[in-house]
C-alpha cells in the first residue's frame, strides 16, 4: 500500500503569519560578539544577559500573534550551527534558508513568496531577531494590534515606530503625517541617523523611531517590489513558485536554481531602498514607551546592560536553551582586559 506525503499544515487560510528575520551577520557588534578563539557569533544567537538567544526571544515575541505552524524564520546558510537548535521547533518548510546574503529586500522576497505559494491570502509580520524588549507584554498588545491593522485593510502597509525616549543619532526616525497617539497615520518620509539639530525637530513634529517591524498582507508587501525590483520577484518566484508558478510543488524548491540566482542578484536593503522611496504609501503606528532598543551598536548594547534587568531575562525563567554567548559576559570579560578595544 502507497504511503501518502503528508501534506503541509497550515492552521488558516488568510490567518497571520509571523515572519523572524535572522539572517544578518551583525558586523557593528563583532568587537562584542567575537570568542576568545575567534569564532564570531551573530549578535541574533547571542543572549544579552545569559538564557536564550535573542532569536528565541523573537519567537516568543511573534508567538502573541501566530501559532507555531505559521510562525517562519529567514536565516543565511552560512548560519546553520547557530541556528538549527532555536528553529527546531519550528515545521522544517517554515524555516526559509537563503543561499548567500544579498541584503534584507531579498531575504524578506524569498520569505514572501515561499508564503505566498502555500497561502496566497497570508498576512504578514516581520519581527527583527536581534532587539531588546523591556515591557514584553505592553509591546505584545501593539504586535497584536498592528497585526489586526493588517488583516483588516490588505492593501495597506503598516509600520511600528516607537515613542522616543531620547534624542538619539544613531537610529532611523519615521515622520508621521499627523499626531495621533497609538492610532495609525500616513508616513510622510524616513529620517536616517540625523544630526542633533535635526532630532529636535524631528521630536517636535511627532517623530518615531523606526523599528523596522512591518505588516501586511503578503501581496501588498510584495507590490512594494513593483517599482524598481519586479525582475528579481519574477525570476525567484519561477523557482519558489506562487499565484503564477501553480505547478510547482509548494513542499519543495530547487536549492541549486534559487542559489544561481542569488549569485547575481544585488544587494538590496528593504528599508532603504523599498520603504524609504515608498514612505507616502505607509501607514504607521506608534508604539508606547516599552524599554525598546535595536543593539546595533557596542554603546547600545551598554547602555541595556546597565540597567535592570527584566524579569524573563534571569537565566532559569524561560524553558529553553541558552545562548552560545552571553553579550554581559562578553563585555565584563573585554572590559577586565583591555576596554580600550571596544568602541563605544
Amino acid at each position: 500500500m502507497a504511503t501518502r506525503t503528508p501534506e503541509i499544515r497550515d492552521a488558516w487560510v488568510g490567518g497571520t503569519w509571523a515572519l523572524v528575520l535572522a539572517g544578518g551577520e551583525g558586523s557593528r557588534l563583532q568587537a562584542l560578539t567575537t570568542t576568545p578563539n575567534g569564532v564570531v557569533v551573530p549578535k541574533q544567537f547571542c543572549s544579552l544577559r545569559g538564557g536564550p538567544s535573542l532569536l528565541t526571544q523573537a519567537l516568543i515575541r511573534a508567538g502573541s500573534v501566530a501559532p507555531t505552524i505559521q510562525t517562519c524564520a529567514v536565516v543565511a546558510a552560512q548560519h546553520r550551527w547557530w541556528w538549527e537548535l532555536p528553529l527546531g521547533a519550528l515545521p522544517k518548510e517554515n524555516v526559509f534558508v537563503q543561499p548567500e546574503n544579498r541584503g534584507t529586500a531579498h531575504g524578506v522576497l524569498l520569505a514572501l513568496l515561499r508564503l505566498e505559494a502555500r497561502d496566497p491570502s497570508a498576512n504578514v509580520l516581520m519581527i527583527p531577531a536581534d532587539h531588546y524588549i523591556r515591557h514584553e507584554a505592553l509591546f505584545a498588545r501593539s504586535l497584536r494590534q498592528v497585526a489586526e491593522l493588517a488583516a483588516r485593510m490588505d492593501d495597506e502597509v503598516y509600520l511600528l515606530g516607537a515613542d522616543p525616549e531620547r534624542a538619539d543619532t544613531e537610529l532611523g526616525y519615521i515622520l508621521p503625517a499627523d499626531r495621533r497617539p497609538h492610532r495609525p497615520t500616513r508616513v510622510l518620509s524616513f529620517v536616517e541617523k540625523p544630526d542633533p539639530v535635526r532630532i529636535q525637530a524631528l521630536l517636535k513634529a511627532g517623530a518615531l523611531w523606526n523599528m523596522f517591524i512591518v505588516a501586511g498582507s503578503v501581496r501588498a508587501l510584495l507590490d512594494l517590489y513593483d517599482l524598481s525590483h519586479g525582475s528579481s520577484v519574477a525570476r525567484m518566484r519561477a523557482v519558489i513558485g506562487g499565484k503564477k508558478h501553480r505547478a510547482i510543488d509548494r513542499r519543495s524548491i530547487d536549492n541549486g536554481s534559487l542559489a544561481a540566482i542569488y549569485r547575481h542578484l544585488p544587494s538590496v536593503d528593504f528599508s532603504r531602498d523599498l520603504l524609504e522611496p515608498q514612505a507616502t504609501k505607509l501607514r504607521v503606528l506608534g508604539v508606547p514607551p516599552c524599554g525598546w532598543n535595536d543593539l546595533g551598536t557596542p554603546r547600545r548594547v551598554v547602555e541595556t546592560l546597565l540597567q535592570p534587568p527584566a524579569e524573563f531575562e534571569r537565566a532559569d525563567s524561560l524553558p529553553f536553551p541558552s545562548a552560545a554567548l552571553s553579550l554581559a559576559d562578553q563585555y565584563g570579560r573585554l572590559s577586565r582586559g583591555n576596554g580600550s578595544n571596544l568602541p563605544l
